[in-house]
């Protein structure tokens, strides 16, 4: 089983872009780009909100910790998990400095509703790879919070999203490594993505950005 190196981790939140599109996922991550729209914005002040509370809480018999850092040499993959739950369990796992064993339960926060694709769930099912490896424990469902609806929907986290993960992410290291930045194909999401106007996804299916943009310049 090949695993990365720290530096060649990629970030966890790309999952979701890559999901998305895969063209959005290499103008931001390869490319470095980024515009700014409502939707970024509302999703970043809820984070931001989430991460601003203590670092760790404890309720009754549940340990809340906020902005966990985590990874996996496996996949390859780093980011922030918004909340990780230590439920008290007797057939979970021990924890450093306490005596009784607690099942791990990562909670992503999300802005507006649930969704139709299943980008939130792959992005929160990557998340429970990464306390899997790092905790050496199972983590069967998750938990999505949507500020519009104000509760949690549980996620089961399936071989088939398993797989699915290792193959995209796989597919994400091969692409970085090359530089490559897929062609795009408008659709109605792009309205809602804010790199619409970075993408330009209406003159790709003819040549590339770079080209394009030489070619207004006159260059």
């Amino acid at each position: 089983m090949k695993e990365y190196k720290e530096e060649e981790f990629l970030m966890l939140s790309g999952i979701q872009h890559y999901e998305f599109c895969k063209r959005q996922w290499a103008l931001i991550h390869i490319e470095q780009q980024w515009a700014e729209n409502y939707f970024t914005i509302d999703g970043n002040f809820m984070h931001k909100k989430v991460h601003d509370s203590s670092n760790y809480e404890k309720r009754k018999d549940t340990i809340i910790s906020r902005g966990m850092a985590i990874h996996s040499f496996e996949l390859g993959i780093s980011g922030i998990c918004d909340v990780v739950e230590f439920q008290k369990d007797k057939d979970g796992i021990t924890i450093h400095g306490r005596k009784d064993k607690y099942k791990v339960v990562p909670v992503e926060y999300k802005r507006g509703k649930p969704k139709i694709t299943d980008a939130d769930e792959l992005q929160l099912a990557v998340q429970a790879m990464c306390l899997e490896e790092m905790f050496c424990c199972e983590i069967p469902k998750a938990y999505l919070f949507y500020g519009e609806t104000k509760r949690r929907t549980e996620v089961v986290i399936t071989e088939e999203m398993r797989e699915h993960i290792k193959k995209i992410t796989k597919e994400m290291h091969e692409l970085y490594n090359r530089k490559h930045t897929p062609k795009g194909k408008k659709t109605k999401a792009c309205r809602s993505c804010s790199l619409c106007d970075v993408c330009l996804p209406e003159i790709t299916k003819q040549e590339s950005v770079p080209n394009y943009i030489d070619r207004m310049l006159g260059r």
